[in-house]
């Protein structure tokens, strides 16, 4: 994802859910469950953070890489996103275009019996502002890159 030294302190993220435990019906996504992004919450960002962000991921997608669902510029000043706010109009949260060609947050909806599929939520302290040019993943990862102050990830599953 995002490649940085191996001296990066850890930022802790949090949810409804505890690390590696299903996630709720009601943060599927469209057609599966309420597309309600779940409460996040993270500790542990550093001094000098000047931008949060936040990746979430579906690793276990039959596709090369992770399929990406949601991709966020948060403001350093928010240490949560309550639930449902992940979503295009937050106040201090931008979205990038995501894999699917949307902004804001996309639920779990995983391949109907292909097994628990396992959702990351990469949780980034930047030391500098990402510049609102910024548009695309590429871009993003492109701005992090050496800018990395800590990182954190919680991960979540989901089966159908």
């Amino acid at each position: 994802m995002c490649s940085s030294s191996p001296d990066v302190s850890s930022a802790s993220p949090t949810a409804a859910f505890a690390d590696g435990e299903a996630m709720p019906s009601s943060s599927a996504g469209k057609g599966v469950g309420d597309n309600t992004s779940p409460h996040l919450r993270w500790d542990g960002l550093p001094a000098g953070t000047r931008q949060t962000v936040l990746i979430i991921d579906d690793v276990d997608v039959p596709l090369p890489r992770p399929l990406l669902h949601t991709v966020a510029v948060i403001d350093p000043a928010l240490d949560h996103v309550a639930a449902g706010s992940l979503r295009p109009g937050t106040p201090g949260i931008r979205f990038i275009r995501a894999d699917l060609g949307h902004r804001g947050y996309a639920g779990p909806r995983p391949i109907p019996g292909h097994g628990p599929h396992h959702y990351r939520f990469h949780v980034f302290a930047i030391d500098q502002q990402i510049p609102d040019t910024v548009a695309t993943v590429k871009a993003l990862l492109a701005a992090m890159a050496g800018h990395v102050l800590a990182r954190g990830t919680l991960t979540g599953t989901y089966e159908r």
